[in-house]
């Protein structure tokens, strides 16, 4: 990914967590599909993504792998799975068993320890700064990153200390676009942002929030361009119709 950066190609990423999602992005060209622990909120109907378990992200890295032929596969570690090294490269293990091509994990400065481990273990690994969903019940809410002078030096030094330790490639989430630009700027590696302007090196979404599947909530950032609820829901309605007569 790094002579991709280097020619100025753009990366494009999605989530999926089942077996025609998969092939339905595989086929339209992505780039990199993410079987993200975000299918615990659009999949699951949890309140945020700290409830997600290996078991639920094996059994969806699974049926992920199933429906990929091209696109690279990258499945997250959930929260609780990488709390020490070891327990960091047990779980990457299981995920590549599964059908990862690289694992990610969130954090910078405080789980380099672990991501080192990953790397030194012969496993790809993507990294995640910025907002981490996985941290919302510590800090009690979903903020913005990067607006203060010091907190824009701690992404930057985790960037850098990432890049360093052997990430492929950094999500850059729900970050001030200026703060991303310049972190971008930076780095050898592929940024690929969300929520964290246009300038990254690539962009990851949702898959639920683009095709407008999942009604109940959307991000600010996030920019529908189909509306499947709408269908189905019309789809099941003349269903019901025909089938009560």
């Amino acid at each position: 990914m790094i002579d991709r950066k280097a020619r100025g190609e753009k990366l494009a990423m999605l989530t999926a967590y089942d077996y025609p999602m998969a092939r339905w992005l595989d086929e339209a060209g992505v780039d990199l599909i993410l079987v993200g622990d975000s299918l615990g909120m659009v999949v699951l109907g949890m309140q945020d993504t700290t409830g997600v378990t290996m078991s639920m992200m094996l059994h969806h890295a699974a049926a992920v792998r199933r429906g990929v032929e091209k696109a690279s596969v990258v499945v997250d570690l959930p929260a609780g799975s990488y709390l020490t090294p070891d327990m960091a490269v047990h779980n990457a293990r299981r995920l590549v068993a599964a059908g990862a091509d690289a694992v990610k994990l969130e954090g910078g400065m405080k789980v380099i320890g672990q991501v080192r481990a990953i790397v030194e273990a012969g496993i790809a690994y993507v990294g995640h700064i910025g907002m981490l969903p996985q941290s919302v019940l510590h800090e009690g809410a979903y903020k913005k990153k990067g607006k203060t002078d010091e907190d824009a030096e701690r992404l930057m030094e985790d960037a850098l200390v990432l890049q360093e330790a052997g990430a492929a490639c950094i999500v850059l989430e729900s970050m001030v676009p200026e703060v991303a630009e310049r972190i971008s700027k930076a780095l050898k590696i592929p940024t690929i942002g969300i929520g964290a302007g246009p300038d990254c090196d690539g962009q990851v979404l949702v898959t639920p929030d683009l095709v407008g599947g999942f009604p109940w909530f959307k991000p600010p950032f996030a920019e529908s361009r189909a509306n499947v609820a709408m269908e189905v829901t019309r789809a099941v309605r003349e269903y019901v119709r025909k089938a009560k007569g």
